[in-house]
């Protein structure tokens, strides 16, 4: 009997290995598809559940949100477009556009902003070309939470104090030391928003800005800045694209994934665009 015991619960410890190696390697994977930024569309791994394919959900379930999308628009100052969805920074007399899709949550976005952020930073100001911002809130469909949302509405209050307080809070956003983890929905909280805008020198005890990000003013705006997402066949974030055509090298898995460092960054940007401007 008690040989018969120890057989049975040795098969069923090494089915429950078994079944903790399958489901730990489906998360990695799904990891790995949010980290090379391509392809599908991919619901991460949450509550310990296995990554599912989903379809864009607009707005998420949150029902404050879905108020938002009914309320009057106001667009930020320093933008364009029937819907205030036009950022354009740098140069005006850039004769080239980059275009630079993001989602506040994203993790990928935050190792790119954290790596070659300061160089587009420098090919703006050094007029290489103006950069057009598309602020995407596709996290929030995929895992539970509406801190993307929030986050691009607190943007839009930080844009409308100037183009620089818009650079500098998103950068502050990204920073390792704020950044959370994609699952950790840090941002739909505003006291964390407004307590990350107090590293901002042009946001630091602004009381217009810390009123609009309480009073929710940019919501509307932030949705309808999420509804661009999804076009010119951008599905992931980072996305970088000159006209229609996404910047891109092969990835670890062969799928295309955007310029992650400084070197990559800078070959693509030489090939794109011509050598860089001193």
């Amino acid at each position: 009997m008690s040989t018969r015991n120890n057989s049975q619960n040795k098969q069923a410890a090494r089915e429950r290995l078994r079944a903790e190696r399958e489901r730990q390697a489906k998360k990695d994977k799904t990891r790995r598809q949010l980290l090379v930024a391509g392809g599908v569309l991919v619901v991460l791994a949450v509550a310990g559940g296995i990554g599912v394919a989903v379809t864009q959900m607009n707005n998420g379930g949150d029902s404050h949100w879905k108020a938002a999308a009914s309320k009057t628009l106001v667009k930020p100052a320093n933008t364009t477009g029937d819907n205030g969805d036009e950022i354009i920074i740098g140069d005006k007399n850039a004769k080239e556009t980059l275009t630079i899709f993001e989602d506040p949550r994203c993790p990928v976005c935050s190792g790119f902003e954290q790596s070659v952020g300061p160089l587009v930073r420098q090919d703006m100001k050094s007029g290489r070309f103006k950069v057009r911002y598309i602020l995407a809130n596709f996290i929030d469909d995929n895992l539970p939470g509406t801190g993307s949302k929030n986050a691009v509405s607190a943007l839009g209050a930080a844009l409308n104090v100037s183009p620089e307080a818009f650079l500098d809070y998103k950068e502050a956003l990204y920073s390792k030391k704020n950044h959370p983890d994609e699952q950790d929905d840090a941002f739909s909280d505003d006291q964390k928003l407004l307590d990350i805008a107090q590293q901002v020198p042009a946001l630091k005890g602004n009381a217009g800005f810390e009123k609009n990000v309480k009073d929710h003013v940019y919501d509307r705006w932030g949705l309808e800045m999420g509804k661009l997402f999804g076009k010119d066949g951008v599905n992931g974030t980072p996305a970088l694209l000159h006209g229609k055509k996404q910047l891109t090298v092969p990835g670890p898995d062969g799928h295309p994934v955007p310029p992650m460092t400084p070197d990559i960054y800078n070959s693509v940007m030489n090939k794109e665009f011509g050598p860089q401007k001193k």
